[in-house]
């Protein structure tokens, strides 16, 4: 039989022909990049304008207005108003956005394009006035995306017009203090600079208790006992802000400028320098709290303290050596729990197997031989004081290896000179390679070899400089001593002592920093 097809006319429902148009909630998005009265007016503006408009649209209901104030549009992560619009919207209590244009949005093509396909996801439109692009439209993606493109090329432009901006600050020595609050100094109205003589005090006190042998932690501790408040005007004191105050170079007047960088104009992440770019370091930029030799000796003696088992609490710790092994001696506490307790220190090593014949000693014979051979250099007193000072002019002098060091470093400028005009030279013209590579292994050679000199010289520079630092400090501490002494004395222990060498016969030689060496 043949196929019948039989043509059903359409029936016009009465439900279908009554329409029932549901009211859109519609919000409006609006933010400004700067705090400036320009930028906040113009924020205002845009606040009182959508809400206007949203509530004169008779099939619109007016949801809020969701704002960000001096915030970057580069990121998403500081942005309280945009977060809570788009949680909102995502919850369904949105159907429509309003916004100024794609750079007040975002200038992050990521996290536009993100954003825009979540709430796509859930039927919510974002609606770009400047632009007139509807997110729903078929077309809106592709013009997103090369406006947010645009957008986001800006902000980087932006962004690298402020690091050269500031760079060129940096090269041209200007200083700027990138936080409210610098204890021992307050900014003058020229934003300089300038000592705030009471906090300069607190500062002063940090340094001279470091160099009198206590730890960040104790210093923090004692700061905290006496009520001292810290550089953020709270009583909490952290032992990293002693750490961080001990190693400011703003103390001793100079200035080392970009110690971190941003990573990216994006994330907005900054790491410390460690190298990565161009630092800038000011001498003598404002006054100063710290003297530079103060500041230098702290430097060198946390160095010290970086090298060996340091303890605040105990002052003999890292100071009493082995003379058999040249291990450390460490404090060993006997009869704990009785009338007969005490303590006593002994090699660490005594027990491990070398051989190490010393033996144990007390407290008491530490502090009694420091006694005697701290009284013997105060007798010799003067002829010791003249005697370092000759000996610092003869052993810390670097004359000669700053002139050998500069030599060098010339000689290494004219291999790097040859080394560029013979890779020139064989790119302009034809040569036996195997000849012209030997030729360039012996200029690496040489330049490498200069290289290596001038980092032996600095290391021999610094140590010398270092040396003289020490050796300075120990003459102003001699000088600055009251007499002899028949009791033992913390404060000269550590001004003093170097370390206290055992023998195996369990008597003490004190090395003192000039490098004398005392039997006690």
């Amino acid at each position: 039989m043949a196929r019948v097809v039989t043509i059903l006319p359409a029936k016009k429902q009465i439900e279908d022909s009554i329409e029932i148009k549901e009211r859109k909630k519609v919000a409006a998005y609006a933010r400004v990049s700067t705090d400036s009265e320009e930028q906040l007016t113009s924020y205002n503006a845009q606040v009182s304008y959508y809400e206007k408009y949203i509530c004169s649209n008779e099939d619109w209901i007016f949801v809020g207005v969701y704002t960000d104030e001096g915030i970057s549009g580069t990121s998403r992560k500081k942005r309280e108003g945009f977060n809570n619009m788009l949680s909102d919207a995502l919850a369904g209590r949105i159907d429509l956005i309003l916004t100024k244009s794609i750079s007040r949005f975002a200038r992050n093509t990521v996290d536009t394009l993100t954003t825009v396909r979540q709430l796509k996801e859930k039927g919510v439109e974002v609606y770009f006035e400047k632009e007139n692009i509807h997110t729903l439209d078929s077309k809106g993606e592709l013009l997103i995306t090369i406006m947010s493109s645009l957008a986001q090329e800006e902000s980087r432009s932006i962004s690298e017009n402020v690091k050269w901006g500031q760079r060129k600050s940096f090269s041209d020595g200007k200083v700027s203090v990138p936080y409210g609050r610098f204890m021992g100094y307050d900014r003058d109205e020229n934003g300089r600079l300038k000592v705030n003589p009471e906090q300069a005090g607190v500062v002063k006190l940090i340094y001279k208790m470091y160099l009198s042998g206590l730890s960040y932690k104790a210093i923090a501790g004692k700061l905290m006992a006496e009520g001292v408040l810290n550089p953020s005007g709270k009583e909490k004191w952290h032992p990293s802000t002693i750490k961080s105050m001990l190693s400011n170079e703003k103390y001793k007047g100079d200035a080392l400028l970009q110690k971190t960088y941003s990573v990216d104009f994006l994330s907005k992440k900054r790491i410390k320098n460690k190298g990565e770019i161009q630092q800038y370091y000011v001498e003598n930029d404002h006054e100063a709290i710290i003297s530079p030799q103060m500041f230098d000796l702290v430097q060198a003696e946390m160095q010290r303290r970086s090298r060996v088992r340091y303890s605040s609490t105990n002052i003999f710790a890292g100071r009493i050596r082995c003379g058999c092994c040249c291990g450390t001696f460490g404090a060993k506490v006997w009869h704990s729990n009785d009338q007969y307790r005490r303590v006593i220190y002994q090699c660490n090593d005594k027990f491990s197997g070398n051989g190490c014949k010393t033996p144990h000693i007390t407290e008491e014979e530490i502090k009694v031989g420091f006694i005697n051979a701290f009284n013997k250099i105060f007798s010799q007193r003067e002829e010791l004081i003249e005697n370092v000072e000759h000996a610092m002019k003869e052993i810390c002098d670097c004359t000669e290896l700053r002139q050998k060091k500069r030599e060098m470093e010339a000689m290494m400028e004219i291999y790097s000179d040859e080394l560029v005009k013979a890779m020139e030279y064989n790119a302009a013209l034809v040569q036996n390679q195997e000849l012209y590579q030997r030729e360039q292994d012996i200029l690496n050679e040489k330049y490498e070899n200069a290289q290596t000199e001038v980092a032996g010289l600095e290391m021999q520079i610094e140590a010398r400089e270092a040396r003289k630092l020490t050796l300075q400090k120990y003459i102003d501490d001699l000088k600055a001593a009251r007499g002899m002494i028949r009791s033992f004395d913390a404060e000269l222990w550590i001004s003093f002592i170097d370390c206290a060498v055992v023998d195996e016969h369990g008597g003490l030689t004190y090395r003192f920093r000039d490098g004398s060496e005392i039997k006690g």
